[in-house]
């Protein structure tokens, strides 16, 4: 009989190395022979040198219906990618600090309609941009203070980066802190409410305020209170060294050839693991896996709970899910607007692919997507690191996928 500690290791073992359940197409409601066709086409995109490699998954009905890889996880050094492959997921790390808000939300520490400065006093006294002229530029002060909801939704009119610290996502050599002291010296770009404009800045602010109202560090608030319940045990702000050797490589494509990213990309050369990063960068990252981001996806389309853990209340999950930037022109793809740190499909140009109206979803720089679509019962994840276009390999993804729904309702 093993000594009580070395059978406790064994357990311990079995839980983090158990292996991700078969995929079954059909047990999950979808046609098979559809989802078939999904991995030969990967695998000729991949041919094309249209990206290096790619993890393809699907959950319908809660039931992982497909998981495969294709390609190259480091073609230098004929590395194969794998199910389990580490990817940058960069701008996806936006829905996760959005639901850190929602939980300080639901414990009575933040309120959505909160001005910022309430919680970071460094963003009292702000100015906005009244107007711009041969590089100089007239301030005043805006009709109203920044909000929380403001920062959410994209619309607060904070930039991108700020002077001094532009490169910050890529050398990641200040603290949160530090970065959003230097964020709230910035003028606003318009007045809050009245346009959107995607904001890493405002991004980095909401992360601020997590740790200022939780005492945690970003980072540590995102392991205890999301990734552990989830059970994501490849998911981390900081990638530890013993799982760097499963990080897929970044590529570029110069000339229609593939090439590897150098150091001047978001968070430098992606082999040096950003080695000495200081920067806990609440808008851009978080490494992950497509296994770990199905428990994420499912949790917010099972409305806040997953396996008995309940992260959020179903009415956080609707706000954030529901369109806040109403007829403003929002987000990067045709058709939809915006929600609480969620992309949100709302017209019918945003359904040619087959997402369901009503459909919540990100994207990040590298190429990686996530969906989920309630009508269809259906999470999808697509993880590829190309600092370029993906769209197209990912649209076919898409594409594929909500035809093995459609076929399925026929039979």
């Amino acid at each position: 009989m093993l000594p009580r500690c070395f059978a406790g290791l064994l357990l311990l073992s079995s839980l983090v190395f158990a292996a991700p359940p078969a995929p079954d197409a059909g047990k999950a409601g979808l046609d098979a022979a559809q989802m078939q066709k999904v991995g030969p086409r990967m695998k000729a995109l991949v041919d094309a040198q249209m990206v290096a490699g790619t993890v393809t998954l699907v959950q319908h009905n809660g039931v992982l219906a497909h998981l495969e890889a294709a390609g190259w996880a480091d073609i230098e050094a004929k590395k194969p990618m794998r199910t389990d492959s580490i990817f940058q997921i960069m701008s996806m790390t936006k829905q996760f600090t959005g639901a850190a808000i929602m939980m300080l939300v639901e414990e009575g520490k933040v309120r959505l309609n909160d001005p910022v400065e309430k919680h970071l006093p460094e963003f009292r006294g702000l100015w906005v941009i009244a107007s711009e002229t041969d590089g100089v530029r007239t301030l005043r002060r805006p009709a109203r203070p920044i909000t929380v909801r403001d920062l959410m939704s994209h619309t607060s009119g904070m930039g991108q980066a700020a002077p001094g610290i532009g490169d910050i996502m890529v050398k990641m050599d200040r603290t949160l802190a530090e970065a959003c002291l230097i964020y709230s010296q910035q003028p606003l770009d318009f007045e809050p409410g009245t346009r959107w404009q995607y904001s890493n800045a405002g991004l980095a602010t909401l992360g601020r305020i997590v740790e200022v109202e939780s005492g945690l560090s970003y980072e540590k608030f995102l392991e205890t209170r999301i990734f552990q319940p989830l059970g994501m045990v490849d998911t981390y702000v900081f990638l530890p060294a013993e799982k760097q050797a499963r990080l897929a490589a970044l590529y570029d494509r110069k000339d229609g050839k593939l090439v590897k990213a150098g150091a001047n990309v978001l968070g430098g050369d992606a082999l040096q693991y950003r080695k000495g990063a200081k920067y806990s960068g609440p808008e851009h990252s978080l490494y992950s896996t497509a296994l770990d981001l199905a428990q994420w996806y499912q949790m917010m389309l099972n409305k806040g709970s997953l396996n008995g853990k309940k992260l959020l209340s179903p009415s956080s999950v609707e706000v954030m899910t529901r369109v806040h930037t109403g007829d403003l022109k929002a987000g990067h793809d045709p058709g939809v607007g915006f929600g609480l740190t969620w992309a949100v499909v709302k017209e019918p140009i945003g359904t040619l692919t087959g997402h369901s109206i009503g459909t919540f979803n990100h994207g990040g720089a590298f190429g990686t997507y996530g969906w989920v679509d309630p009508k269809k019962e259906l999470v999808g994840v697509f993880l590829v690191q190309c600092d370029d276009d993906a769209k197209p390999v990912r649209d076919a993804f898409i594409n594929m996928t909500n035809a093995a729904v459609l076929e399925a309702s026929k039979q």
